[in-house]
């Protein structure tokens, strides 16, 4: 039987150091299933990063530890909320950057053994998964495109914890393609975010751009190939608007992609799943995104699903997905041991991941 919140009243400490954003948050879940974010604090290290163009693992690892107490503390202070009045503890495990996983989940279960509080350690992707329903009533079943800097794939989200992959890249993360092609461009870090400031200005029939998996009739997604063409073509580019041009082709080119495997999973979903109201959420970085997400909410509309996407806020990394995963697991009397290990790699559907793996063993890829 598939678990489905319905009892208990949780108020939640939720820890998310997966990358490089340093974020605690409390949410309170009430025993009707209604949920309140009573704080959301994000210590974002762009500055830091900035430089090298890219995330450095040592660098947000270190920014971590130095910062986790202060953002834990003020996350309280935020909530109006008291250690004693906390249910439980809830921390990304996993998947991200191992050395940053382990700041947070560690700080996690010291909070959680000093208090006596019971530990949820928390797959990163399963709070994606849950973000739309920070701020909105989203019933499961749902299907979820998950779509960020490092995950791109479809999931039958049944449940709490119950997903079933769909499909997923073979190579590349939709995110990662939108980063790599603005640092080709000379855009500055954070990429995707300034990408589309850039695509707005553009022509998007300006650059002919390639279409990638076009033979296969699975919902795996694929852009390496778009990456290298755009890469390419910029290397010939001049002015500012031949940029926008290509810019706002690449934008077309990636959110074509997600809505034709979108569409084709929104068929096969309402097949299985007849009789029942249909739910579409869109999750993750690339859902902030406004020209994917527009692209999305056409191709739901047209196929009879609802559309759901988080605000903007919850769609790139924050601990209140975090925290509202710990509070429905532990409303379902599910908690993890204090020996819970950080994880750089953990897929939400580890027996699709085991009989189908989308990379072969000691060759790295997404971390899906």
């Amino acid at each position: 039987m598939i678990p489905i919140p319905n009892s208990g009243a949780q108020t939640v400490l939720g820890l998310e150091t997966s990358c490089d954003e340093t974020a605690a948050a409390v949410v309170r879940r009430a025993a009707d299933g209604t949920v309140e974010v009573l704080s959301s604090v994000i210590a974002s290290q762009i500055a830091q990063h900035a430089p090298f163009g890219g995330v450095v693992p040592e660098i947000a690892a270190r920014a971590h530890v130095e910062t986790i107490d202060a953002v834990a503390r003020k996350a309280l202070t935020d909530a109006g909320v008291g250690l004693s009045e906390l249910t439980g503890v809830a921390a990304t495990a996993g998947p991200g950057l191992v050395g940053g996983v382990m700041v947070g989940l560690s700080f996690g279960k010291a909070v959680a053994l000093a208090r006596g509080l019971p530990l949820v350690a928390v797959n990163h992707l399963e709070g994606h998964a849950v973000s739309a329903r920070l701020a909105a009533r989203v019933d499961y079943p749902f299907l979820l495109l998950l779509v960020s800097g490092g995950h791109c794939q479809l999931l039958a989200v049944e449940g709490v914890g119950a997903c079933r992959r769909l499909g997923s890249t073979i190579d590349d993360a939709a995110g990662e393609a939108f980063d790599k092609i603005a640092k080709t461009l000379g855009l500055p870090y954070p990429g995707g975010p300034a990408l589309e400031t850039l695509a707005e200005s553009g022509d998007a029939d300006r650059f002919e751009l390639p279409r990638m998996l076009l033979g296969r009739k699975d919902l795996a997604f694929s852009f390496s190939g778009l990456k290298t063409a755009a890469a390419r073509i910029a290397e010939g580019l001049t002015t500012n608007a031949e940029r926008a041009d290509l810019a706002a082709a690449v934008q077309a080119a990636i959110a074509a992609q997600l809505a034709e495997r979108s569409d084709r999973a929104m068929a096969a979903y309402a097949t299985d799943h007849g009789g029942r109201p249909l739910s579409f959420v869109v999750a993750g970085g690339v859902a902030a995104n406004r020209a994917v997400r527009a692209r999305l909410e056409a191709a739901a509309q047209a196929r009879g699903f609802s559309f759901t996407a988080p605000p903007l806020a919850y769609c790139t990394d924050n601990a209140a997905m975090i925290a509202l995963v710990g509070a429905e697991r532990l409303a379902l009397g599910i908690s993890d041991p204090l020996d819970a290990p950080a994880r750089p790699r953990w897929p939400l559907d580890e027996a699709a991941a085991s009989a189908d793996p989308t990379h072969v063993p000691g060759r790295k890829g997404a971390k899906a």
